[in-house]
């Protein structure tokens, strides 16, 4: 599991805080368009790109679950805390990718 460490990488830091803000738009497709689209070189976008999209699904698997447990209304109550969660880390990395470093998100599998 990755922790919420960050370490500076060089590269394009709008297009990396972009990848980490676009899935608040476009859940996991936005930092997919990021990946295919990044240089090969460009191990700041890449890397980045690569971290939202492992919390992106992690953050979908929650909400499949919640989903199920809705149905006991507990996973009513699971679906705006994942959202909330959600928008604060994705705030978080955004900021932080802005200015160069590659964000892991907390309790995240590198899972792409």
């Amino acid at each position: 599991m990755s922790s919420a460490a960050s370490e500076r990488v060089e590269g394009d830091t709008t297009l990396a805080a972009l990848s980490h803000a676009s899935a608040l738009f476009a859940s996991f497709l936005g930092p997919i368009l990021f990946l295919v689209l990044a240089d090969d070189d460009d191990e700041l976008v890449k890397q980045n790109a690569k971290n939202s999209l492992n919390f992106q699904i992690v953050v979908f698997v929650a909400l499949m679950i919640a989903a199920v447990l809705s149905f006991v209304f507990i996973g009513l109550l699971l679906f705006p805390i994942i959202g909330v969660v959600d928008l604060v880390l994705v705030l978080i990395a955004t900021v932080k990718a802005n200015d160069g470093q590659v964000y892991s998100y907390p309790f995240t599998p590198d899972i792409v």
